[in-house]
């Protein structure tokens, strides 16, 4: 039996390698995405391709109704989930902390902290019951570290909340062989840069990463796929930079 993984969204950028790749190593796929359908689609039919069921699973995380209607459908089509990979994220425009909104912040902890985090508990209440294990994946980021100060600090903060709560719930559910990590992707080539007003970001930036160039998705695709996996049997409750050495 296929292992089933959720990805949250998962319709482009990251989200789509790593669902492309688990398909490839042969995991089910719980789709998750927003609002674009047609990537989402196109995401379906390439893990299709390689075997795998897939459900679409649209829902924004920042709605605690759509989550739980997602889980309903993940109840219904594989009555069990083995991994999650919890990727839906937002950025907002480069700004000053002095020019952010209450509207801003709001939207911006509701997807990335609170809705990552209630995706997680479903999750694990699922894995719990099972009773035997499974493996969570947090997308956080380097900005956790770095502060992006004149640019998206509340992104930022929210990545460093993400990283806080792996280490939480990782030494909650150890014992009942569920591990939790945090995995941080740098500068990365994706479509994420154009949704917040810098479509050049990627290359513009590439001087100041040793590697002195940006990633791909892939590259944290298959990151996370290891951190899911067995060979990573005896990781939880830490952070892995995926960055290029920055």
């Amino acid at each position: 039996m296929r292992p089933v993984v959720l990805i949250t969204g998962a319709s482009a950028g990251i989200g789509a390698a790593c669902a492309r790749l688990a398909a490839a190593r042969g995991h089910d796929i719980a789709l998750n995405y927003r609002q674009d359908a047609q990537g989402a689609q196109d995401v379906a039919q390439a893990a299709h391709s390689c075997g795998a069921r897939v459900l679409l699973c649209p829902a924004d995380v920042a709605d605690p109704q759509a989550i739980a209607a997602m889980f309903s459908q993940i109840d219904a089509e594989f009555g069990r989930i083995d991994a999650l990979i919890n990727n839906a994220g937002i950025v907002d425009q480069p700004t000053t902390v002095a020019e952010m909104t209450h509207a801003r912040l709001r939207r911006m902890f509701d997807v990335n902290v609170i809705g990552a985090m209630l995706v997680a508990k479903e999750t694990v209440a699922r894995m719990l019951a099972q009773g035997d294990g499974g493996a969570i994946v947090n997308i956080s980021s380097v900005a956790a570290r770095l502060g992006s100060a004149n640019e998206y600090v509340d992104y930022a903060a929210s990545k460093a909340a993400i990283d806080t709560f792996t280490k939480g719930l990782s030494d909650e559910v150890a014992a009942s062989g569920i591990r939790v990590t945090s995995l941080r992707p740098g500068l990365i080539d994706t479509g994420i840069h154009a949704k917040g007003g810098t479509p050049g970001r990627a290359q513009r930036l590439a001087p100041n990463i040793p590697m002195k160039r940006p990633g791909t998705a892939d590259e944290i695709a298959q990151a996370a796929l290891w951190l899911l996996s067995q060979d990573a049997s005896y990781v939880t409750g830490g952070v892995l930079d995926v960055s290029g050495g920055r």
